[in-house]
């Protein structure tokens, strides 16, 4: 594996607390990965006993990332001894702020703080980099603030405010740039099914590799969306047939234009269906 090869094995990537062991085969259930998590799915009396988890439990490495806990704590070096005893080389590394602190093992950095969000195009093209998540909560948090979303009663309820999707693109910005791996944030409600299709719709719109999820029932609604739709998969599949018939030419399809940016829209819907051309 390269740092410019990673992809996960499919959209829907599912939390699971590191000293749960008892979970982990359940998640793998359900979830297309697992991010086993020693940060912050455990509270600091239970580090040890999830680090001593995770070597004495291991599962399918190709579908594992272990969630490692910040650069310059006690726990991260504890964290980076331990992923060594195991078959897992994949992973995310907590509250990123420069590239300097990107472990020595492929590593998706978690852009959650604002020193972070300030230096992510410096960070994604770092040794070992393998993609991006970002994290909203802990960025506000950061921030002084005490909610990312609008709440109840103010308009636009539900949807991030403005720094969280200024920082969200971002990310995605970064991370395209130097073709790594973009994860969206997970969506902390775990009833708001229509919010979390909704930002799964965007997430697909705007390229994003797979997303986060903090419960099992969300997994299935992240690959539903990250699926294309027959009708999507039937008009990618026109649209290429007809750059063959014109020699890579601009024609028309359905009276829309055809030309190099819509070719490689149908070449990313036929990427996510699993078709190969």
């Amino acid at each position: 594996m390269t740092v410019e090869s990673w992809t996960p094995a499919g959209p829907a990537l599912l939390f699971c607390p590191a000293d749960r062991p008892e979970r982990y085969l359940k998640a793998l259930d359900r979830a297309d990965m697992v991010i086993l998590d020693l940060e912050d799915a455990v509270a600091p009396v239970n580090k040890a006993a999830a680090r001593e988890a995770l070597v004495a439990n291991p599962v399918h490495p190709d579908r594992v990332i272990v969630r490692i806990n910040p650069a310059g704590t006690e726990d991260h070096e504890l964290d980076l001894a331990a992923v060594q005893a195991t078959p897992y080389r994949v992973l995310m590394q907590a509250k990123v702020e420069e590239p300097s602190q990107i472990a020595h093992l492929p590593t998706i950095a978690l852009i959650e703080t604002p020193m972070g969000a300030l230096r992510v195009e410096e960070i994604v093209a770092a040794p070992n980099c393998i993609g991006l998540m970002w994290g909203a909560e802990d960025l506000v948090a950061g921030l002084g603030g005490t909610s990312s979303r609008f709440g109840v009663g103010e308009l636009y309820a539900g949807e991030y405010r403005d720094v969280a999707r200024h920082v969200r693109s971002r990310v995605r910005l970064a991370a395209g740039a130097y073709s790594k791996a973009a994860i969206d944030a997970v969506h902390i409600d775990i009833a708001d099914v229509d919010g979390l299709v909704a930002e799964v719709q965007d997430a697909v719109a705007l390229g994003f590799t797979a997303t986060a999820c903090i419960h099992p029932s969300q997994a299935a609604h992240i690959r539903d969306g990250y699926a294309p739709a027959p009708e999507r998969v039937e008009w990618a599949t026109r649209v290429l047939q007809g750059a063959v018939a014109y020699d890579g030419g601009v024609f028309q399809l359905d009276g829309q234009m055809v030309d190099g940016p819509v070719l490689a829209q149908a070449r990313a819907v036929l990427s996510r269906a699993g078709v190969t051309r």
